[in-house]
């Protein structure tokens, strides 16, 4: 028996199984996975109970582009926030998380031969997700502001204008953006969102934009969506997470909203592959949005305490990181850190990049675990930032303190 050749050249055994592995066997304090080690809210989890525990027919089979309470609401929230009228219908599409809104993504638009442009550092899948459908990864990466004389924030990396414009042609198809940026935390300014805007509409360019991390901007940044610069929302793809912006990793709800024209394909390859995403789950999402919808920007909102909740520990591993030796980057958006670990590297390790040194012997000798950053970045820049590992600082603040007592060794 033979498989398809399509995945070939997709490598299963990446870096997230190796760490998974060292997960496992050390049993470290984990900085790594990206995602809360606490339940959500109770209010939270309240609502899916009452979800599941109703005899409606939210139990059965819902509408493949979405559950029509959720789509609903989605429009009605999103419509506000970047001013235009979003068809619930036909301009929304509910996912299994947003990593599958990201794969009908892709699939949908990349085809062969087709040029992507990635911003590094940039998301692992985003790669393989290009040559699966066939499509050539043309890359640009962030470079730090030659006005600065120190890194301190994640705003002092800089989209190089020029550079990018050299990489646009006729056969470019998709720009993929991620912001907030993973793992630099970079929130893209109104500035470099014109420069990439003007480009896609010179060239007839569709933008994904990754936003799982909208609701995770620190003050005074703000989050853009450049779905909602002039002559923009025709061309773009937006992707969401409610698992990510209601602290529910594991509920998997995401969702792609855009034009009918670019979301068609996206609604028939879905219903195709999943046909609907969990429904009791929409529904919960749905009952959630609905509640935000009527508290956007109050102090009792869940979107506005999540900013406060995660800038209070974004700031205490700020500080636990820079008194450890190490030499953190400030993100203004996300819930990673990136620190420059040097001074820490270890011959310990025989990897070829500092970062992979470091993560390891971290994780072995000190029970601390961060992620390598070079896996972000293409061959011919990892060397230029193994100095760097990414720390999640979502995390409970017994989880928090002993990662702190860890690096007070140092």
């Amino acid at each position: 028996m033979s498989l398809s050749l399509r995945l070939n050249d997709i490598d299963d055994e990446d870096v997230w199984k190796e760490y998974a592995k060292l997960s496992q066997e050390y049993k470290p304090v984990d900085l790594g996975l990206g995602a809360p080690d606490f339940p959500p809210t109770k209010y939270i989890r309240d609502t899916l109970a009452q979800v599941v525990s109703s005899e409606t027919s939210v139990h059965q089979y819902t509408n493949p582009k979405g559950h029509p309470r959720l789509t609903k609401a989605f429009a009605q929230l999103y419509s506000r926030l970047i001013d235009r009228n979003i068809d619930p219908e036909n301009e929304v599409l509910i996912t299994s998380g947003s990593s599958e809104a990201l794969f009908c993504s892709v699939m949908s638009l990349v085809g062969e031969g087709d040029e992507v442009i990635l911003i590094e550092p940039y998301f692992t899948v985003y790669t393989s997700l290009i040559r699966l459908a066939g499509g050539i990864p043309k890359f640009i990466c962030l470079k730090p502001d030659p006005r600065k004389d120190k890194l301190e924030s994640s705003a002092d990396f800089i989209l190089d204008a020029k550079e990018l414009e050299g990489l646009f042609s006729a056969k470019t198809k998709v720009i993929i953006l991620n912001t907030p940026n993973n793992p630099l935390g970079k929130v893209f300014n109104f500035s470099e969102l014109t420069i990439i805007a003007e480009l896609c509409k010179k060239w007839n360019v569709t933008c994904i934009s990754d936003e799982v991390y909208e609701w995770m901007v620190y003050k005074p940044n703000q989050h853009l969506r450049i779905a909602s610069l002039p002559d923009m929302y025709e061309r773009t793809i937006t992707i969401g997470a409610a698992e990510k912006s209601f602290c529910a990793t594991g509920w998997q709800i995401g969702w792609a909203y855009g034009p009918t024209h670019l979301m068609k394909n996206l609604q028939t390859l879905h219903k195709l592959a999943i046909y609907n995403a969990s429904t009791p789950l929409q529904e919960a999402f749905a009952i959630l949005l609905e509640r935000e919808d009527a508290r956007l920007g109050q102090n009792d909102s869940h979107f506005v305490t999540l900013e406060r909740q995660l800038t209070e520990k974004r700031n205490f591993i700020m500080q636990k990181l820079s008194e450890a030796g190490m030499k953190p980057i400030l993100p203004d958006g996300g819930f990673y850190v990136m620190a420059d670990i040097s001074k820490l590297d270890s011959f310990c390790e025989t990897d070829d990049f500092m970062d992979l040194r470091v993560t390891k012997w971290l994780i072995k000798n000190h029970q601390l675990q961060g992620i390598p950053t070079s896996v972000f970045f293409t061959d011919q820049n990892k060397k230029k930032n193994e100095q760097f590992a990414r720390f999640c600082f979502y995390k409970k603040e017994d989880t928090l303190q002993k990662a702190a007592e860890i690096l007070a060794r140092f």
